[in-house]
């Protein structure tokens, strides 16, 4: 028995060479697979936001709406009243731009902003980890208490 045999390798270089080849045929298969996956993933993203649009310009606009009602409360105060309609009608404008864009024109607006101020971005991150770690820590210590007022029963 050869030293090569012995610890299990093949004997002839032929074998290596198609033991190589079929490897590499494998991760090109992989390699396609995912990319297709992605691609399905990416198409079944981009349509699920399509589908949303809708839905999410008319909770804009509803919003624009409650803050313009609420800006009616001080038509007193000139200056407050005036940063209300002002929200309202940028609102507004963000609930047009919902309907009439698409979402890949969003992304590329998102990307391009995140590749001017990646400061701003990271920092927003910064702050959206931070709500949502509260949150969930908020959430979890509400469910503890009440199982413990359900223990106590």
């Amino acid at each position: 028995m050869t030293d090569s045999a012995a610890h299990g390798q093949a004997s002839d270089p032929g074998d290596l060479k198609d033991l190589k080849r079929d490897v590499e045929d494998t991760v090109d298969v992989a390699v396609e697979r995912g990319r297709g996956f992605a691609a399905a993933a990416r198409t079944h993203a981009v349509n699920l936001a399509e589908s949303r649009k809708a839905e999410a310009a008319k909770s804009v606009s509803g919003l624009a709406h409650s803050l313009r009602d609420s800006g009616r409360t001080f038509d007193d105060r000139p200056n407050v009243k005036a940063f209300f309609d002002s929200a309202a009608e940028g609102l507004d404008d963000l609930a047009g731009s919902i309907e009439t864009r698409s979402f890949n024109e969003f992304y590329q607006d998102a990307e391009a902003f995140a590749r001017r101020s990646p400061v701003a971005v990271a920092v927003a991150t910064f702050a959206a980890g931070f709500l949502l770690a509260r949150f969930v820590k908020s959430s979890g210590e509400r469910q503890i208490d009440g199982a413990f007022d359900r223990e106590r029963v």
